[in-house]
């Protein structure tokens, strides 16, 4: 009798599977009956990179949750069982030592799992702001990716025009909150760096160099002639003043549209322009469609 009052709390979590198990055979066999009616993949958008992490950290944030409500209950019933069950059974100290440092261990991990959020967060405002400012182009000839996939990168956006072929980078910084004064949203490029009001930052335009140079030789080595990249790197949100200008184009979020159709180093026919912007598209139509995937 004992033993089976003691199974009873097994037999219930076991019963409990039943019914999500249930929902995922009737939604699976729903889906043999139907097909989504798009014939192909979709483009890309801004960010969909950024989405999928920011997905895998929302996992771990509710795995943290779940461990940090779960342990003390774990701890206390493992405890229990320990000592009415077990003839030898560790001290009541020894379990209460395991859930504190358990606890601390998953709150830290809490603790940067949510500060990581919040940075990729930011990172895909900025970087679907810029893509919509980036779309208005195409009401003037414009073709505009989103979130090109390269060697182990990304590129946040590819524009292509009679003007040229722009690789953009999107950087997203927080803004200080503590005078709200004009000198705080602005940053100043001298020719070599950029200087933001608190710190100054060398990294952002060899890396827009690096992406423009590799799809400049992926492009020409798809289409099958030479074909120049223009790097571009936009700092979302902030006043960027230009004391001496590069070879990359500085620009702010808010004005990228306006500044791109202006720059005229580079020319294109319209026979490039189709053949650059084919291979463009094979490369970003690869996101399925979400609706009636066989697995859940």
């Amino acid at each position: 009798m004992n033993m089976l009052i003691l199974n009873i709390p097994t037999a219930i979590f076991l019963l409990s599977l039943l019914f999500p198990l249930a929902a995922i055979f009737w939604f699976r066999h729903s889906c043999n009956k139907h097909r989504t009616p798009l014939t192909q993949d979709l483009l890309r958008g801004p960010g969909d990179s950024i989405r999928k992490v920011i997905q895998k950290v929302d996992e771990d944030i509710d795995t943290y949750l779940m461990m940090i409500v779960v342990l003390p209950v774990t701890c206390y019933a493992v405890y229990i069982t320990d000592r009415y069950a077990a003839k030898d059974h560790a001290h009541w100290v020894v379990y209460v030592l395991i859930l504190v440092l358990s606890l601390i261990y998953f709150t830290l991990k809490l603790a940067q799992s949510l500060k990581q959020r919040n940075n990729l967060r930011l990172g895909l405002d900025c970087e679907i702001a810029v893509g919509q400012e980036l779309n208005r182009l195409m009401l003037g000839g414009h073709h505009v990716y989103h979130d090109f996939l390269a060697d182990k990168f990304n590129i946040d956006h590819v524009v292509v025009g009679p003007n040229g072929v722009f690789a953009v980078e999107t950087k997203g910084r927080a803004k200080s909150d503590k005078n709200r004064e004009a000198d705080d949203v602005k940053v100043i490029f001298d020719g070599d760096v950029l200087k933001f009001p608190e710190w100054t930052e060398r990294n952002y335009l060899p890396q827009a160099r690096r992406q423009a140079d590799w799809l400049a030789n992926w492009l020409s080595s798809a289409v099958g002639e030479k074909i120049p990249v223009k790097p571009v790197l936009v700092i979302t949100g902030w006043f960027v003043t230009i004391l001496k200008p590069c070879d990359v184009l500085l620009a702010s979020g808010k004005n990228i549209h306006l500044v791109i159709p202006k720059q005229r180093e580079n020319t294109l026919t319209g026979e490039q322009i189709t053949r650059i912007a084919h291979q463009l598209e094979q490369k970003c139509r690869n996101v399925e469609p979400l609706a009636y995937k066989k697995n859940p």
